[in-house]
């Protein structure tokens, strides 16, 4: 016998909860992202280790550059070979990401370094004069723009007590070799990638980064909220917004038979604020031996099945499609490659991401970086409706949400130089003018006592301009320090500039 139900009436709390419920449920679906959960990491800490998604930890180091582009040939193709060795280090199991980024510096900042401060003596108007003309310097070179380096690696682990120990012993490998390439180079901790990151998302605003580990206890807030932006707007396929700026991501489609070691330095002379990102993965050695393998065993079955075809058509077996002739002799060139040469197969995706402060000037800039790109043989590809995950796989945490890889050999990804030429710009109290990088075309600021042999002799042959040179760091020592000169003249050459 069936139990009977008795239909119980609901009191109008129980409604009231209900329809609470049913609102919930609705609204699910339909509820708007923060800026905040754009941004692609899980959790940071204060050493600087990011869990970036379940399992993937990374870290951080900044490098400098050092002379690449001014160098004899011989000495280039030593740093190439030096790099190409740094590349091979990256196994198939760790995947990183070479970050370069060019953003607008306050115009405060690079005014503090170069100001000279009054002291109330007769020379104050020639300070003001020369302070005119360091401005005016600064103006024609592109020291607006501050460029930093960063090489991203990140591996995947069950925690962060198993990452660690295993992160630490990459990053020192890291940083040995970049020591055997004589360039400088640092760990980011966390605080210094949070505020890495804020600088990226307040392009618009150049606010200072104000943060400390203390503060999230206390305010219940994550780091996330000390970093993101005043709002993202996805609205277009095209570009974003983000606060104020206008951004737009693309990716560098890699068409050209042999690449240039130019590329990428020309693309970071651009003078806007762009960020370039290079997202690289070691393929397994012997996976990749196999895949090409398996690549010319289909080119051989394609090659004969069109000889048969030719047999029963009637005409030469020899006369084949010259696509099937080219891709079969390169695929042997790359195994060979692969078997015998120092070569390794990498995945990369290279990205680009301009900014401006209005759309007409973003297409502009876009369009000079399509130009280069045309120079080179190679085409730059918007992100059409991917412009979300083009940005957040542009920022240095090592995630790569743009899936679109090209297979590179080591001495192809290589070609990808970081470094240029190496900047002489200090922020001392007391650094003084030397005058213009003939590459970069920025100021050469000095200070002579943060130098390890800051009594250095000036040396050249007659008419090099030697005595102009003393006199010009006489006249900047006087104008800026407090220091008193001695000046050693035995032939009273110079008797007349020092009255």
């Amino acid at each position: 016998m069936q139990p009977v139900r008795i239909k119980k009436k609901l009191s109008r709390a129980d409604k009231k909860q209900i329809e609470a419920a049913i609102a919930r449920a609705n609204r699910t679906d339909k509820k708007e992202k923060s800026a905040q959960d754009s941004i692609p990491y899980e959790r940071m800490w204060p050493d600087g280790i990011c869990r970036v998604s379940d399992g993937h930890y990374t870290k951080t180091i900044q490098f400098q550059d050092i002379n690449y582009q001014l160098s004899q040939n011989e000495d280039k193709t030593a740093i190439f070979e030096g790099w190409c060795d740094f590349l091979n280090y990256f196994d198939s199991s760790i995947r990183f990401e070479l970050s370069f980024l060019n953003l607008a510096a306050s115009e405060e900042t690079f005014a503090r370094a170069i100001s000279i401060p009054l002291q109330g003596d007769d020379f104050d108007s020639i300070r003001v004069e020369y302070t005119t003309m360091l401005q005016n310097q600064l103006a024609r070179g592109n020291n607006g723009l501050i460029k930093t380096k960063y090489l991203t690696f990140g591996i995947d682990a069950d925690s962060i007590k198993a990452a660690k120990p295993r992160l630490e012993r990459i990053e020192t490998d890291i940083l040995n070799n970049f020591k055997r390439l004589g360039v400088a180079a640092e760990t980011l901790d966390g605080k210094a990638r949070l505020a890495q990151l804020h600088g990226i998302f307040h392009m618009d605003e150049q606010l200072p980064f104000r943060f400390e580990w203390d503060w999230l206890a206390a305010s219940g807030l994550s780091t996330k909220d000390f970093i993101a932006p005043s709002s993202f707007e996805f609205r277009t396929g095209r570009q974003f917004r983000m606060g104020k700026k206008y951004g737009a991501v693309s990716f560098l489609q890699i068409l050209a038979p042999e690449l240039n070691d130019r590329m990428l330095a020309d693309f970071l002379d651009m003078e806007s604020s762009l960020i370039v990102s290079l997202h690289i993965q070691s393929v397994d050695q012997v996976k990749a031996i196999k895949t090409v393998k398996r690549k010319i065993t289909d080119l051989d079955r394609s090659k004969i099945e069109e000889q048969k075809k030719a047999v029963r058509a009637g005409y030469d077996m020899d006369l084949i499609p010259s696509d099937l002739a080219t891709y079969g002799s390169e695929a042997k060139k790359l195994l060979q490659d692969l078997q015998s040469r120092n070569e390794r197969m990498f995945l990369v995706t290279f990205l680009v991401l301009n900014t401006a402060d209005n759309p007409r000037q973003l297409d502009n800039n876009v369009f000079q970086a399509g130009s280069i790109a045309q120079k080179y043989n190679c085409q730059l590809t918007r992100l059409d409706f991917q412009q979300e995950e083009g940005l957040m796989s542009c920022l240095p945490l090592g995630v790569n949400q743009v899936e679109i890889q090209r297979g590179l050999t080591t001495s192809s990804t290589a070609i990808f130089v970081p470094f240029t030429t190496q900047e002489l710009f200090q922020n001392g109290k007391e650094a003084l003018y030397y005058g213009i990088n003939a590459l970069s075309s920025n100021l050469i600021m000095v200070d002579r006592k943060l130098l390890k042999n800051p009594n250095g002799l000036i040396l050249g042959t007659p008419g090099s301009g030697k005595s102009f040179s003393a006199k010009r760091e006489i006249a900047n020592c006087f104008l800026l320090t407090s220091d008193e000169i001695e000046i050693l003249d035995p032939e009273a050459e110079v008797r007349q500039e020092v009255a």
